[in-house]
């Protein structure tokens, strides 16, 4: 099944498994929860915990990497391991490198995401393979690129242009 199958579906592949109420999850796994429009990346640090960028979680505040509940980290939302990719430390270590960037406050949606962060966390290599596909579709790319720079700049809906006009020229 293609990555573009998998976000349409909110199912976990057969290579992964859903958690239910009560299951733990292996110590050093990359949890995963859907959102809308993209998939949530954590790392299981055990006792229900999880690290994770909450990243745009708050809105359009960025958020740090932080320890959470599994709760806090599925938001009502069904959590599923994944599990098709061997990670390159044991448990312990991979925990420790999460643990070792709670605090950091450095999301960036297409170069340090939840999944960059995870993939560095298991393979030592920062990547996003959701970021990978969604470049490669280019009228998809452009029309962030665009959004991205336009959008911290737009005037708000209730932004009354006349009025701002007639002020700056009395000033």
């Amino acid at each position: 099944m293609s990555d573009r199958g998998k976000l349409r579906s909110r199912r976990p592949p057969s290579t992964e498994w859903l958690l239910v109420e009560e299951q733990s999850a292996p110590l050093g796994s990359q949890v995963v929860s859907p959102r809308r429009g993209y998939l949530h990346h954590g790392i299981y640090v055990g006792d229900g915990k999880v690290v994770h960028y909450s990243g745009l979680g708050n809105g359009l505040l960025s958020g740090s990497v932080e320890e959470t509940s599994f709760a806090g980290f599925g938001r009502g939302r069904p959590i599923w391991i994944k599990s098709h990719a061997p990670s390159r430390f044991e448990p312990r270590e991979v925990i420790r490198r999460a643990r070792s960037r709670v605090g950091e406050d450095s999301y960036r949606l297409f170069t340090n995401n939840c999944e960059h962060f995870c993939e560095w966390c298991l393979r030592g290599e920062p990547r996003s393979y959701q970021v990978e596909a969604w470049l490669a579709r280019p009228g998809r790319a452009l029309r962030a690129a665009v959004l991205s720079i336009v959008q911290p700049f737009s005037a708000p809906a209730d932004f009354d242009r006349s009025k701002a006009s007639s002020a700056a020229t009395e000033t």
